[in-house]
């Protein structure tokens, strides 16, 4: 591929985008007052981008992989190529596709120095009709921007994020795997300073990049057997008002070692307390905690400046509100995991873990608590169940999308 031409490509498709206003998908038709009034704006200016001299749409799942699409698991894949942009002098330029998967960067970079970094997972599906559709990437592009905004890094409007985002899809699109396979094409977007600084101050220079590859079921068959978790001891994940609201690189790593133990230990999964107090529930490793109460048809999920929000959480509380759960956003005791008859750790990657148990190991064995939920934890519960398939089936197209979440590849 000639890089030049695509550069200048991209040029043009970039100054017709700001001509007409356009951001970069067409959403699919919404009658439901559930669609927050942002969509809609962006449905509006979505109609017609699609990229100068670009070709013909392809199809999904045509890709040659190494093993068939449907035992794809959870790791990195080379696909045909990401997208770049780079902010320089108060302003962001134009998108690049670029193929090889190294990048240049600046030994002083404040990425490398103060952790100047942030990022962003989400996916893209293809529905039965062949079409691709991106499951509610404007909730990411505004989530980056409260990353950017609590690290002093040039934010990435909304408009940019989604066209870099379908430029990345469109252009590894037969790497979305095909309907049916019960995969998806990742998308991660990751922002860092990449202008050099050696005292301690925001970088001049910002570099965006959007890579994609195809995944499958975190955990093979969809939804698993519920896992065991452990309550973490001895660390924490963020300070009270610290960085855990917004998703920065350093959050993860300073989870790397704590993870590590758990899993050692036998559990997989670990529960981290508030850092204050150690008695109010926060957030598993990677993954929001929701606990459902079904004699009091209760859907709750922690409130804390700590805990990032969760997209995934989002659309979960929406749907469990029309499955006419009451849906509880508030401090989480420690105390009351005993009340909970279903735990789910919920993200991106997942969308739902089922959670057995919950071990607080203490000294010895008598000191040891051990929290189950459900009469049989080696089960998943039925309203996980419930709410697990209403958020798939939006995701594949197989349902109407009332809420305006899906986004069309263009």
């Amino acid at each position: 591929v000639n890089q030049s031409l695509i550069a200048m490509k991209l040029s043009v498709a970039t100054f017709l985008v700001a001509a007409v206003k356009c951001a970069a998908f067409t959403t699919s038709p919404t009658k439901n007052s559930h669609a927050a009034s942002s969509v809609q704006s962006v449905r509006q200016k979505t109609n017609q981008l699609a990229m100068v001299g670009a070709t013909e749409l392809g199809k999904p799942g045509t890709a040659e992989l190494d093993v068939p699409w449907e035992e794809l698991g959870f790791e990195f894949r080379p696909t045909n190529s990401h997208v770049c942009l780079t902010y320089k002098a108060g302003e962001w330029g134009a998108p690049e596709l670029v193929k090889e998967p190294y990048i240049n960067i600046h030994i002083g970079a404040t990425a490398l120095h103060y952790g100047q970094a942030c990022f962003e997972g989400l996916k893209a599906f293809a529905h039965e009709d062949g079409s691709v559709h991106i499951f509610r990437p404007d909730e990411n592009a505004k989530r980056m921007q409260s990353s950017c905004e609590r690290t002093m890094m040039a934010s990435l409007p909304t408009e940019k994020f989604m066209e870099a985002v379908n430029t990345a899809v469109r252009d590894n699109i037969e790497y979305v795997p095909p309907y049916g396979s019960g995969g998806a094409l990742y998308i991660r977007p990751l922002l860092f300073g990449s202008g050099p600084r050696i005292g301690l101050q925001p970088a001049d220079e910002y570099t965006f990049l959007c890579l994609v590859m195809p995944v499958g079921d975190y955990y093979k068959g969809g939804l698993a057997k519920p896992v065991d978790g452990i309550i973490v001891k001895g660390y924490d994940r963020a300070a009270p008002q610290g960085v855990g609201h917004v998703k920065v690189a350093g959050n993860y790593a300073a989870d790397l070692l704590p993870n590590s133990l758990s899993k050692q230990q036998g559990f997989p999964i670990g529960l981290y307390l508030d850092a204050k107090t150690q008695t109010m529930v926060e957030e598993f490793s990677t993954s929001n905690f929701v606990g459902i109460n079904v004699e009091e048809n209760k859907f709750v999920t922690p409130k804390s400046g700590s805990v990032l929000p969760s997209i995934t959480n989002k659309s979960l509380m929406t749907i469990a509100k029309d499955e006419g759960l009451t849906v509880e956003a508030r401090e989480i005791p420690l105390e009351e995991l005993e009340t909970f008859d279903e735990v789910l750790a919920v993200g991106t990657a997942v969308v739902v873990t089922p959670v057995g148990s919950i071990t607080m190991l203490g000294k010895d064995e008598t000191n040891t608590k051990r929290y189950k939920f459900g009469e049989n934890s080696e089960e998943v519960g039925a309203v996980t169940q419930r709410l697990y398939d209403k958020v798939r089936a939006i995701q594949n197209g197989e349902v109407e999308d009332k809420y305006g979440w899906n986004f069309k590849v263009t």
